[in-house]
C-alpha cells in the first residue's frame, strides 16, 4: 500500500508542472540575458526592426526590447550575439506525431515492442526542435507517450519543444482513431481507449484524457488516409457527438482539434463548435463558409506538403498500397482547396503532420504553402502568431515581444523574400536559451 501511495503521488506531481513551464532551462540561466542580432521580425505588422536588444528574465520571458545601438547592460547580464542574423519567433507546428517514426509504416510497426515508440518520441521531438519549431501540438499517441514526453521535458530531463499533448485520440467504434488493422482474437476486451460511441461516452472519454494530462482534445470526426478499412470522406461522428466533445473540453477549459477530410464531417466539426478543423482536404464551398463566419474562431490546420514524402518514400518505407491510393487521391485535392480557404479567408495554422513524414523536414511546408497562394508572411504567421492564438498560448509564444517566452530562430537571409530559409534554421534559442544542436 505504502508504495502504490508514493507511485500515485509522484504521478499526481508529475502532472501538476504547468504546460509552459521549462524548469531545468530557466534554473540554468544568470538572472538576465541579452540577446542581439542584426534585425528581427515583428510579426504582427510584418516589419524587421533594425539592431534589437532583447533582454530576457530568469524565467525565459522577454523583459524589454531596445535599440543595441544606444542600450547598456551590465558584466553581470549574459550576452548572446546572433550576429548578422535575421530572428523570428520560434516556430509552432499544430499537427505532429512525435511517436511516429516516418520510415517505419504499415504492418512494419508491429516488429517492434510497445515502448519502442516511446524512445523515438524523445528524438523526433529533438529533431523539431532543431528545425525550429519550439512549440509542438501532439494530436494522438499511443500510451500517452507525448504527455509522457511533455513531463520529460518541463522537468529537464530530456531536450525538447514545448508541447500540447492528446494523448489518445477519441473516435468511433471502427473509425479512424479506433484500431482497425487486427482481427478479433487479437484485440483487447473491450473498446480501445479513446473510443466511444454516444455523446455520454464520449464526454467520458475527454474527462478521463484530461485526468492523466491531456491539455488538447483529439477527436477523428472522418475517415482517414493511414487507416485501415477507412474512407477519408466518411463521416465517422454525428454532431451531436462532436458537440458534446466539444461542450466537455471547453467547460473543462481545453482546445478540440477534429481530423476531418471529408465534407460533411468538417462542416458538421464546424457546427459542434470545434476550434481546429485538421486535413480539411475535401472541404467544399459551404464549409468554408461554415469556417469563415463562426464566430468562435476556427483554424484550418491543413498539411499540405507530406503527400511529396509519403509518394516518393511511402512504399519502401513499408506503407500498404491502399493507404498511397488513399493519398494519391486526395493530396492535390487538399492542395487546391487550401488556396480557396485560405482566399476565402479562413484562419490558417501551419501543420505538417510529422510522422508521416519525417520531423526534422517539416520546413519543407513553408515554400508548399506559398506555392498554393500564401505570401511568406502569411506562411510565417501561420506557424507563429496565428498558430499560438489557436493554442490560447498568444501570450506566452508566437511573437517577439515583452511578456512572451524568448523562443527564437536566426537565419542568415530574408525569410519575407525566400521563405525556403526556413527549411534550415541556423539557430534556436528557447526560453533565452541556446540550443545546441543534437549530434
Amino acid at each position: 500500500m505504502r508504495k502504490l501511495m508514493i507511485a500515485a503521488l509522484a504521478s499526481a506531481l508529475a502532472l501538476s508542472v504547468p504546460a509552459l513551464s521549462d524548469a531545468t532551462e530557466s534554473a540554468a540561466a544568470p538572472q538576465q540575458t541579452v540577446i542581439t542580432a542584426a534585425r528581427y521580425l515583428d510579426v504582427a505588422s510584418g516589419k524587421y526592426v533594425e539592431f534589437p536588444a532583447i533582454f530576457v528574465g530568469a524565467d525565459g520571458r522577454i523583459t524589454g526590447i531596445a535599440d543595441a545601438r544606444t542600450v547598456k547592460w551590465g558584466s553581470n547580464v549574459k550576452h548572446i550575439d546572433m550576429g548578422g542574423k535575421t530572428l523570428l519567433p520560434g516556430l509552432i507546428d499544430m499537427h505532429v506525431h512525435l511517436d511516429s517514426p516516418a520510415d517505419i509504416g504499415g504492418w512494419r510497426g508491429l516488429e517492434y515492442t510497445d515502448s519502442f515508440f516511446a524512445m523515438t518520441a524523445v528524438s523526433n521531438g529533438r529533431a523539431m526542435l532543431d528545425a525550429g519549431f519550439t512549440t509542438v501540438r501532439n494530436v494522438g499517441s499511443a500510451n500517452r507517450n507525448d504527455i509522457g514526453l511533455a513531463q520529460a521535458v518541463n522537468q529537464g530531463y530530456v531536450t525538447g519543444p514545448r508541447i500540447v499533448a492528446a494523448g489518445y485520440a477519441l473516435g468511433s467504434t471502427g473509425g479512424h482513431c479506433d484500431q482497425t488493422g487486427l482481427p478479433p482474437s487479437m484485440e483487447k476486451p473491450g473498446k480501445m481507449e479513446g473510443v466511444g460511441d454516444t455523446p455520454e461516452e464520449l464526454k467520458y472519454q475527454v474527462r478521463r484524457q484530461r485526468k492523466y494530462g491531456a491539455t488538447v482534445i483529439k477527436v477523428c470526426a472522418t475517415g482517414g488516409v493511414f487507416s485501415h478499412n477507412t474512407e477519408p470522406g466518411q463521416q465517422q461522428l454525428t454532431e451531436p457527438e462532436l458537440t458534446a466533445i466539444a461542450d466537455e473540453a471547453h467547460m473543462w477549459g481545453l482546445r478540440v482539434a477534429a481530423h476531418a477530410h471529408g465534407a460533411a464531417g468538417i462542416k458538421a466539426a464546424i457546427k459542434s463548435g470545434i476550434d481546429t478543423i485538421e486535413h480539411a482536404s475535401l472541404v467544399d464551398d459551404e464549409g468554408i463558409k461554415l469556417a469563415v463566419a463562426r464566430p468562435r474562431p476556427v483554424w484550418f490546420s491543413m498539411d499540405i506538403y507530406n503527400t511529396d514524402y509519403t509518394q516518393a518514400e511511402g512504399k519502401k518505407n513499408g506503407v500498404l498500397e491502399d493507404n498511397l491510393r488513399k493519398d494519391r487521391e486526395i493530396g492535390q485535392l487538399q492542395r487546391d482547396n487550401f488556396r480557396k480557404a485560405f482566399k476565402a479567408g479562413v484562419r490558417m495554422v501551419f501543420a505538417s503532420d510529422a510522422g508521416v513524414m519525417p520531423h526534422g523536414l517539416v520546413g519543407r511546408q513553408f515554400n508548399t504553402m506559398v506555392t498554393y497562394g500564401m505570401a511568406p508572411l502569411d506562411a510565417i504567421r501561420a506557424a507563429t502568431l496565428n498558430a499560438a492564438q489557436a493554442l490560447g498560448w498568444d501570450k506566452d509564444v508566437g511573437q517577439i515581444a515583452v511578456g512572451r517566452f524568448a523562443d527564437l530562430i536566426a537565419v542568415d537571409g530574408d525569410p519575407l523574400a525566400n521563405v525556403r530559409e526556413l527549411e534550415s534554421v541556423d539557430g534556436v534559442i528557447k526560453g533565452g536559451v541556446v540550443i545546441e544542436r543534437a549530434r
